[in-house]
């Protein structure tokens, strides 16, 4: 098959034998044979024997067939050959048979064909999105041929190469390459056809996964950060670099996703003027998935206290993230300063010289090269060191040469420049005297007082000029001594300094030539003389501007190349003299450079007399640069070796001069002179513009430049060196003069939201410097818009190129819509050179803005948490919703409230059990914010909290009152558990629900679980080990009594099933501990040892598992319910107790004290629950008081006999003036193992309060008992309607069943039936429902009742029947209350059995007759040496031994005690015994019947509302209670008659009888006036007397039987009013209403369905 794997052939084992499964011919040729050899093994322990088959094709031959013979471990060869005779594929098998079977080995010959080897799928690395993966796979040529091929592949993937062609055995490399632009995951077939013409195909599946790329940039020691705004991201600040030095810093990249995430880094657009300082070599990369990369960043400044900021974007491909950078980093230069700015050499003699030191000195890290713009070899002042380089935070010391030629005054002022700083400048004064000319002497106060005489202009006047306007009074003098006009008084201060010049520019005129300042005294034309291929002597003028008589001097050197002639001479004012400079050079081949020195003054300042302080005016000191070279014409100049620091100068772009410096280092071993080419001069002021540098010194050029406003300006200065055309040097000098601006973000224009009146709105604004200078800006807003419009910051700097976000606040006071326009003023940064006045530019912002009013909402107005346990927490969301357009600020407040019955003033002090996660906050517009509340009731009250919230601004202050919000309710509860149920089987199975709930405690029990746990019942709220003894101390007071009540020693165990209901609202968890429960478990060797009574006897208990519980613990849901079984095991003779404690996880813990009595054999017991019994309260002044019942439990199991001793009553009675207090009306009776017997007692108070008595109860042959009897009277007239009327059963005493018990098939749809407060001489129905729940069993039913019950009657009709599967029935339940009032408790017992049980008992019943009738008339002789045979007890065992026992009708329930027999039969005995079936053990359900019965006027009082819907049998007459009970003993007990149909028919003839005498003298006064009544129409039937009176009837008088007619009315009214025709018309309506409830039922009638109307015919109108 194309496209599949060739594989080897594999090896089988077949019983032992070890071969190929197949021999394949892929090879070979037409009519060609071929053979192949089929090994065959032997890997068993034991010889084999083979047998085979040759092929049956004539194709396929091998050896003749015989037996092979493999010994263990040993092969055999067999050579099988293929010889084919046409060009088709064959197939064939040889089958070997061995001792355990047979097996085949196949063999084929194939036709060699197209076959390619490759992969099922490739799976292509996961990439992101606009990036791309490879994978590579091979794919291999599988057969013999060669085999060509070509690809399809779907999108995004592409393979390399699509096609080629593979010979047999090769295989081909595939590249995939998967290119994505979206996050998918992506899956393909690509088709690969091969073979001859492509007819061939297979497939091959593709998979690749594409992600969106996530990357974050952070600076070392920042937090990453992931935006694309500038100002708001990582900065990596390079703090103060060193010009022309180079800071590398990285900054980081964080690829959070899993897969490679390319990306690139753009520079952020900048002023195409402004340096590029920031350097990021890494323009593209990729970050591997879950990686960080180090990016580096270079800095170099090249401006000298400039600030440098930029930006780098850091995009992913695709543009699908977006990151920024900011770099900063200022330059920092030398800062070089000097000593002293005046060197003061004072007096020197002619001839002589003298020297100064003088400190230099660098407080900057950065090394600073300087250069003293002075000529020490011609001039009178010279310096050791007038250029060199000065380190970083160093000093050096200089030392200062003065050596005049001439007795005048000296002073010149010498620049210091400074690379990189601006040039520092020093003025040296001396003085020279001769013997013959002694000039003044020039102090440094001289040239203070000059510098203010050239501000205003006096210093073209020469000396005695001055001196005689002085002495004019033309010129005044100043309290510093500083001559002064008059008229310049009103100037101002005459001694104020002067104005800030330019220390640079004064210095570049330094040559007397310049006409930029306002005024020169002395000028040179030219200012540079240069000797190239020229005469050797050139011109020169010097120019007098002053109004006095100069002295020129020139200082000369000996041996010099350069001489000036002449060298002094005078120069009148206003003239001009000539000047010849000679160059002279010693050699040829030569550079000569030199700056020529020389001193103009006032010609009357030579003699000191005529000289004052006021008028003494210093020289003035020109210079002229002078070079030259000796070379002659054709002779090659020297090739200079130099450095050029920074060939391109940017200058700033404000209109206003600035200054820049070159340096030029000498790097050869000759001189090399420089020159400006003069056309250049009017575009850049250069200094020098000539000179000579020697070999290893430098020279600083400075430049000054003052921008035009024009677009731009690019000059090319050409600095020619050594004199030659061939070596010329450009300097590029670039300078624009640009207006500041900067940038607002859009397009000045800036929004907030909606805000509210009195809140406050913020939101970022960015503003960028795109000037190439500092700008210093300032907002301006109107004072009014103040308070509502704000900014921070609001002023600062911003560098160039720089972004800042400012916070904008926007506060508005009223209602409205703002329109407000703060201004930006701006200006470049002011700095200490600046002299002109620096213009200011605007910028309007305009900023809109609308305020309105908010109100706050809760999305429900009413949050119910429900339940929530005490002293826990429940957490809720306050969902508070903004409908308007603005944010509004609130605070909550809480104020907690209490519904429902609680005493405030002790609730008053609680804290607030309500807390709010935050109670301030801010709600955006349209939106909604959730506030989590946690409530933690303290309390099981209903809490109400009542949350109202404020409106508050921006400083905290309320706008407005407090408003209500939303309210909070909780109710705080403890988990709440109640026994609904209660069932009993086993030993209590005869034991009635009423019985069961008073023998543990259940109502008692309910009202304990109700109540709130104390504190102590919280020490532990969840079940735990906490105690060290056996005997676990009891947090709870509470202990309750769980009375198993009884049984024989044997019997089966007493099993009680309670139903326990959570009828909470929460969960509740439950759990009964036993006393090793509650215990922490001990190593053995820190047991004491040492037990008392009470620990050994719990220790019994708990080993034997008397009792048990089970399940011990459990949890239920609100609603659900949970049966527990709780088990008594009746194994040891006594009375045994066991301290279980009932705890409920965060709710109470109640202690039960499990109690079970254990009788031995034969014992006589009565089970008393408790020595005190309480009657139910009797209203003193009752004519009848009711009739109770004490119970007395028989929990033996044999019969017993009581009898109650009456002299503690006959005490009573003389205690309370003969009245019988208490009167027990059956002293003494019998009770039936597992029975209860009903001791009748009647309670008659005199008195309001409680009566008690203790009564001996004895049992014949038995323990006698001492129990109090307590009944309380009450006044009913002063009760009222409080007074306590009931029946005396418990109010938690379900009335349904809810805990079915195993096996149990029938269920009562009633359990309890309580007819409550009915009158005597009352009859009441009720009816019940049987359901047979099985769907295959048949079961019959039998109820046992019938029986007096403190002068009740309880009946129940049908007594028996039957149900079939899944079938119900009704029974109806009638009590008759007797004449006299009493309290009715009655336990009916139904017995259910099962139709398969009771067929099978019968059937065993009649076998067993048979049986027994048999062995009557037969005997078996057996032999002496005969074995007996053993005989089952089965059916058929017909020789076992029959042993009748005598049957006895069922008089109530079964006890499940087992039979006690004093003479027990041997093991051998009892097994030939065969013993007559017992009856099928019937399943009991309890009815429980109660009533109280009232007098007549007793229940019309006390029950007005009620006498309607009770039928009074007016036959029966009320019978008051007995007085005493020893008045008629033998005649009361001559009546007592057992129910049934006897005691019927007795009291129907007694009453007959009774009311005879009265109904006869009512027959002969009707009689009479039946005669003269008329005949009625209709006659009466004969036997309704007979039927319901049981006497004649007054109509027996007409021997006819009948009436006369106008007699009929009356006889019908007398009828209607006897009391048996009232009781048969109520018999009657009764069986209707029954009839129709159970047609109802099973489905006849429809009680629901809507009435038909029959519509009468219209009467006819005659």
């Amino acid at each position: 098959q194309a496209g599949s794997r060739r594989t080897r052939p594999q090896k089988s084992c077949y019983f032992g034998v070890e071969v190929s499964e197949e021999l394949v011919w892929d090879t070979w040729e037409l009519g060609r044979e071929i053979t192949k050899t089929l090994q065959l093994k032997n890997v068993h322990i034991k010889m084999q024997k083979l047998r085979f088959k040759s092929p049956s094709s004539k194709f396929f031959t091998t050896l003749f067939p015989q037996t092979i013979v493999l010994s263990p471990g040993t092969s055999f060869s067999l050579p099988v050959t293929f010889r084919s005779l046409e060009k088709r594929e064959n197939s064939d098998a040889i089958e070997f048979e061995c001792k355990e079977g047979v097996f085949r080995v196949l063999l084929r010959a194939t036709l060699p064909r197209h076959m390619l080897e490759m992969p099922e799928s490739v799976l292509v690395p996961a990439c992101a999105a606009f990036d791309s993966s490879r994978v590579i796979f091979f794919f291999r040529n599988a057969s013999k041929l060669v085999t060509s091929f070509s690809w399809v592949v779907p999108e995004p993937f592409q393979f390399t190469p699509v096609s080629g062609t593979l010979e047999p055995g090769a295989q081909c490399e595939v590249t995939v390459l998967f290119t994505t632009q979206a996050a998918l995951v992506y899956e393909g077939i690509a088709t690969c056809t091969f073979g001859d013409g492509g007819e061939l195909s297979t497939s091959l599946r593709i998979q690749a996964l594409s992600k969106y790329p996530h990357l974050l940039v952070s600076v070392p020691g920042h937090p990453s950060q992931m935006s694309g705004q500038e100002d708001t991201q990582s900065v990596l600040d390079f703090g103060a670099v060193a010009v022309g030095d180079a800071v590398e810093k990285h900054f980081e990249i964080h690829n959070l996703s899993s897969v490679r995430a390319p990306f690139r880094v753009a520079q952020a657009p900048r002023p195409s003027l402004l340096e590029d300082v920031f350097f990021c070599e890494a323009q593209q990369g990729s970050v591997p998935g879950g990686s960080t990369l180090t990016l580096p960043v270079r800095f170099s400044p090249k401006t000298v206290g400039s600030t440098s900021v930029d930006y780098f974007y850091i995009t992913s491909a695709g543009n699908v993230c977006k990151a920024v950078v900011k770099v900063t980093g200022s330059c920092k230069g030398p800062l070089v300063s000097l000593s002293s700015s005046v060197v003061d050499f004072g007096l020197v003699e002619l001839g002589e010289f003298a020297v100064r030191t003088l400190q230099i000195a660098n407080t900057s890290d950065v090394p600073a090269h300087y250069q003293f713009s002075i000529d020490c070899s011609y001039s009178v002042f010279s310096v050791d060191k007038p250029w060199g380089v000065l380190a970083g935070e160093s000093s050096l010391t200089l030392r200062l040469c003065f050596q005049p030629s001439h007795p005048i005054s000296h002073y010149r002022r010498v620049a210091c420049f400074i690379h990189h700083q601006k040039p520092i400048f020093l003025d040296l004064i001396g003085t020279c005297h001769s013997e013959q000319l002694k000039p003044a002497i020039l102090k440094p106060k001289h040239l203070r007082l000059y510098s203010i005489r050239e501000r205003r202009g006096l210093t073209i006047y020469p000396p005695d000029i001055l001196s005689a306007m002085v002495a004019e009074k033309k010129l005044l003098l100043d309290e510093n001594g500083a001559l002064f006009l008059p008229l310049q008084e009103s100037d101002g201060d005459p001694a104020e300094p002067p104005p800030v010049s330019d220390p640079v520019g004064e210095d570049l005129k330094e040559g007397w030539g310049d006409d930029v300042l306002r005024f020169r005294h002395v000028t040179l034309d030219p200012p540079e003389i240069l000797f190239h291929n020229g005469p050797c002597s050139r011109p020169l003028s010097l120019t007098n501007h002053t109004k006095g008589r100069l002295t020129i001097i020139w200082t000369s050197l000996v041996g010099s190349p350069f001489s000036v002639t002449p060298l002094t001479c005078d120069l009148p004012p206003l003239k001009t003299s000539a000047f010849r400079i000679n160059y002279s050079p010693g050699q040829d081949n030569t550079f000569h450079g030199a700056e020529l020195e020389c001193f103009a003054f006032y010609t009357v300042v030579k003699d000191h007399q005529y000289m004052e302080d006021s008028t003494m005016c210093p020289p003035w000191c020109g210079t002229l640069r002078v070079s030259g070279h000796s070379f002659q014409p054709g002779h090659q100049h020297f090739i200079p070796r130099y450095t050029l620091q920074q060939p391109t100068l940017v200058f700033p772009t404000l209109n206003q001069q600035a200054c820049k410096s070159i340096l030029f280092q000498n790097n050869g071993e000759l001189p090399i002179t420089f020159s400006l080419d003069p056309n250049n001069l009017s575009v850049v002021k250069l200094h020098p513009t000539s000179g000579l540098v020697q070999p290893g010194t430098h020279q600083i050029f400075t430049l000054r430049k003052t921008p035009a406003e024009e677009n731009g300006q690019k000059h090319i200065l050409s600095l020619q060196l050594n004199a030659s055309q061939n070596h010329i040097q450009e300097i590029t000098v670039i300078s624009v003069a640009e207006k500041p601006r900067i940038s607002l973000e859009g397009d000045g224009t800036l929004f907030f939201k909606p805000t509210a009146v009195g809140l406050s709105s913020e939101r970022s604004y960015l503003i960028k410097n795109v000037s190439c200078v500092p700008l210093t800006f300032e907002w301006r807003i109107w004072s009014p818009d103040s308070q509502v419009l704000s900014v921070s910051p609001k002023e600062g700097i911003l560098q160039p190129n720089e972004s800042l976000a400012q916070t904008w606040s926007f506060t508005p006071l009223a209602e409205t819509q703002y329109c407000l326009k703060p201004c930006l003023v701006f200006c470049p940064l002011r700095t200490q050179s600046s002299i002109s006045s620096i213009k200011k530019t605007r910028l309007s912002l305009r900023v809109m803005g609308l305020a309105a009013q908010g109100t706050i909402e809760a999305e429900s107005p009413v949050v119910d948490l429900g339940p929530v346990l005490v002293g826990s927490c429940q957490m809720c969301d306050l969902v508070l919703l903004n409908h308007g357009s603005c944010p509004l600020r609130f605070s909550l407040t809480i104020e907690q409230g209490f519904t429902g019955p609680c005493l405030p003033e002790e609730l008053q002090n609680d804290p607030i059990a309500l807390d709010l996660e935050c109670c301030n906050g801010t709600i955006p517009a349209r939106s909604k914010v959730i506030v989590k509340a946690t409530a933690k009731p303290a309390r099981r009250v209903p809490y109400s909290w009542s949350i109202t919230y404020e409106i508050l601004t921006s400083t905290g202050q309320v706008i407005a009152g407090a408003q209500s919000l939303c309210q909070v309710n909780a109710q705080g509860v403890y988990p709440m558990l109640t026994v609904s149920d209660a069932r009993s089987s086993g030993s209590v199975e005869g034991i009635s629900k009423l019985q069961l709930w008073n023998l543990f405690s259940l109502e008692t029990l309910n009202s304990y679980l109700q109540r709130d746990p104390t504190p102590t019942e919280l020490t532990y709220r969840v079940p735990t080990r906490h105690s060290l003894r056996r005997c676990p101390s009891v947090f709870t007071p509470v202990l309750l009594d769980f009375n198993f009540s009884a049984a024989p020693l044997g019997s089966e165990p007493s099993s009680v099933l309670l139903m326990f209901e959570n009828k909470g609202t929460i969960p509740v968890e439950w759990s009964f501990l036993f006393p090793a429960d509650q215990q922490i478990e001990l190593e053995y060797w820190a047991e004491s040892g040492e037990f008392d009574a009470t620990e050994l006897h719990e220790m019994r208990v708990q080993d034997n598992k008397l009792f048990g519980i089970s399940p011990r613990s459990g949890s239920l849901l609100p609603g659900q319910q949970r049966a527990v079984q709780l088990t008594y095991r009746h194994e040891f003779a006594g009375t045994d107790h066991l301290p279980v404690l009932l705890k409920v996880s965060h709710g109470r813990e109640i202690l039960l004290n499990f109690i079970g009595v254990t009788l031995e054999k034969d014992r006589r017991y009565i089970h008393f629950t408790s020595s005190k019994h309480t009657f139910a309260p009797v209203a003193i002044g009752s004519f009848s008081p009711p009739k109770q019942i004490y119970e007395l439990y028989n929990g033996g199991s044999v019969p017993l006999s009581y009898h109650i001793d009456m002299e503690p009553l006959e005490d009573l009675k003389e205690e309370n003036f003969g009245h019988p207090i208490l009167q027990c009306l059956n002293p003494t009776g019998e009770v039936q193992p597992g029975r209860t017997a009903f001791v009748e007692w009647v309670f008659s108070p005199l008195e309001a309060r409680t009566y008690s008595v203790d009564v001996p109860i004895h049992i014949l042959e038995g323990d006698s008992a001492l129990v109090s009897f307590e009944g309380a009277g009450y006044d009913a007239r002063a009760l009222g309607e409080a007074a306590p009327l009931s029946d005396g059963t418990p109010s938690s005493l379900s009335s349904t069943q809810k805990v079915p018990l195993p096996g149990q098939l029938v269920f009562l749809s009633e359990e309890r039936i309580s007819f409550g407060d009915i009158p005597v001489c009352s009859k009441n129905t009720r009816m019940v429902f049987l359901y047979n729940t099985s769907e295959t069993e048949r079961v019959f039913y039998t109820w046992h009742s019938c029986i007096h019950n403190a002068g009740q009657v309880v009946q129940m009709h049908p007594e028996s029947g039957e149900l079939a599967a899944g079938e119900s029935s009704h029974c109806v339940i009638t009590l008759c209350a007797s004449g006299s009032p009493s309290f009715c408790v009655q336990d009916l017992i139904c017995q259910v059995t099962t139709g398969g049980a009771l067929t099978q008992y019968r059937s065993e019943l009649q076998q067993w007759e048979l049986e027994k009738e048999r062995q009557k008339n037969e005997f078996t002789v057996m032999d002496r040496d005969t074995k007996p045979s053993t005989q089952p007890k089965s059916l058929q065992a017909t020789g076992a031994r029959l042993q009748p026992t005598p049957g006895s009708q069922w008089k109530g329930p079964v006890p499940s005690y087992p039979t006690c027999r004093t003479g027990q039969m041997t093991q051998r005995e009892a097994a030939d015994v065969w013993r007559r079936p017992d009856p099928p053990r019937p399943f009991l359900l309890h009815l429980l019947v109660t009533a109280c019965s009232h007098s007549l006027l007793e229940f019309q009082s006390n029950f007005p509302s009620l006498q309607h819907k009770h039928y009074i049998q007016r036959s029966m007459k009320p019978i008051p209670a007995p007085l005493t009970h020893s008045d008629e003993p033998d005649r009361m007990a001559g009546i007592s008659l057992t129910p049934g149909p006897e005691r019927e028919i007795i009291t129907d003839i007694l009453t007959s009888l009774i009311r005879l005498p009265s109904r006869q003298d009512q027959a002969e006064e009707g009689a009479g006036s039946a005669l003269s009544s008329p005949t009625p129409q209709t006659p009466v039937r004969r036997d309704l007397s007979s039927t319901v009176l049981g006497e004649p009837g007054p109509w027996e008088a007409d021997p006819q039987g009948f009436q006369p007619q106008e007699q009929q009315p009356e006889v019908r009214e007398a009828i209607k009013r006897l009391p048996e025709f009232c009781d048969l018309t109520e018999e009657i309506l009764l069986n209707t209403l029954q009839n129709i409830i159970m047609e109802a039922c099973v489905g006849e009638v429809v009680l629901t369905a809507r009435p038909r109307v029959i519509a009468l015919p219209p009467s006819s109108i005659r």
